[in-house]
């Protein structure tokens, strides 16, 4: 969803450090998108294995687990269900961004331009059913819980969050609507990002939101926050009302407090959209969740993992190398363990 909330919201920076030890629930497509976007060759094409499956998610998804992992950090993985049926306009319209795209890196590519080439190409992101697949396998030979949303997996992450006393991680602010108590961004062991429809990166820093800092820091309630996200543009009515950015937002909310549906008059929501404000707002506050999920740590299956890996062409040296490290740390646990006992 990616709501323009950077202005309004400040984070608190924190090391992965202090995050040692502490659950955090993934939304796993949101970090798979990031891979695909970000992990390719120099012309921009995606990383590919001799069979010709895309391993660029697998790649970043391994590196990033693994380095975790040995950080101390415990990690669930949640992924998206059926999107509902506001967010149909919303994908094509991501489908339509993709299709230009792709006609410009064809353009770029016919001139032997790279730079273009591997800008245009980190637009064209698509996450197949293969892809998913191959993540969920790979998050599973890792010993690691896979919990299938309903629908929107920022939604699922949320009350995960809110449920179990974990930490929710997402790249956006999204489960900030969904009352997360902690939202946890950035979260990179490389600390750089690549710059928006750039070729440059730029260095970051994990941080923190929490809810309650949140709400008291804009004197709102999660409901008013949820007014300023549609007011601003969500997934469910891309674009917001125009003209309106996030701080004109947030005082027209302060100024009708709860009295929603005056505001909403008043920015003359209808001339925007054909279905009333009451659609996207009902979605936010009652997004199916699976309440029944199970959250078990298992072993990691070695075996099974070099084979998956292995077929997926991953350096073999790389793989003992990082399966060594891991081992080490899961003995370093139970030696002091023992001697706590």
């Amino acid at each position: 969803m990616g709501i323009a909330f950077k202005d309004l919201i400040p984070g608190k920076e924190i090391t992965i450090k202090e995050l040692g030890g502490k659950t955090l629930v993934v939304d796993t497509y949101n970090l798979l998108y990031q891979f695909l976007s970000s992990i390719r060759s120099r012309d921009g094409s995606l990383l590919m294995d001799s069979k010709g499956h895309v391993t660029s998610h697998l790649v970043g998804l391994f590196s990033r687990v693994t380095n975790l992992m040995n950080q101390n950090l415990k990690l669930a993985f949640v992924f998206d269900g059926e999107s509902p049926d506001l967010k149909k306009k919303e994908r094509e319209r991501r489908k339509s961004v993709k299709i230009k795209a792709q006609k410009e890196y064809e353009k770029a590519k016919s001139e032997e331009n790279t730079d273009l080439m591997k800008k245009y190409a980190s637009r064209t992101s698509r996450l197949t059913p293969e892809m998913v697949d191959d993540a969920k396998k790979l998050i599973g030979l890792l010993g690691l819980p896979i919990i299938q949303a309903p629908s929107e997996g920022e939604a699922q992450v949320s009350y995960m969050a809110k449920r179990e006393g974990c930490y929710a991680v997402s790249q956006d602010y999204d489960s900030l609507l969904y009352a997360s108590p902690n939202l946890v961004r950035n979260l990179s062991i490389l600390g750089k990002r690549k710059k928006s429809d750039r070729l440059s990166y730029v260095t970051i820093k994990p941080e923190i939101l929490n809810f309650a800092d949140v709400l008291n820091g804009l004197t709102i309630d999660n409901d008013q926050l949820i007014v300023v996200a549609m007011l601003i543009g969500t997934d469910y009515n891309n674009g917001g009302i125009k003209g309106i950015g996030p701080k004109n937002a947030l005082n027209l909310v302060k100024k009708h407090k709860k009295d929603f549906d005056t505001l909403f008059k008043e920015v003359k929501w209808d001339e925007f959209f054909d279905f009333p404000w009451t659609d996207v707002f009902d979605l936010f506050k009652n997004m199916p969740v699976e309440e029944n999920y199970n959250l078990e740590w298992k072993t990691i299956n070695t075996t099974k993992l070099k084979e998956f890996l292995l077929d997926h062409d991953f350096s073999e040296e790389r793989i003992n190398s990082t399966l060594e490290k891991l081992q080490k740390k899961e003995e370093g646990k139970k030696q002091k363990s023992i001697f706590d006992f």
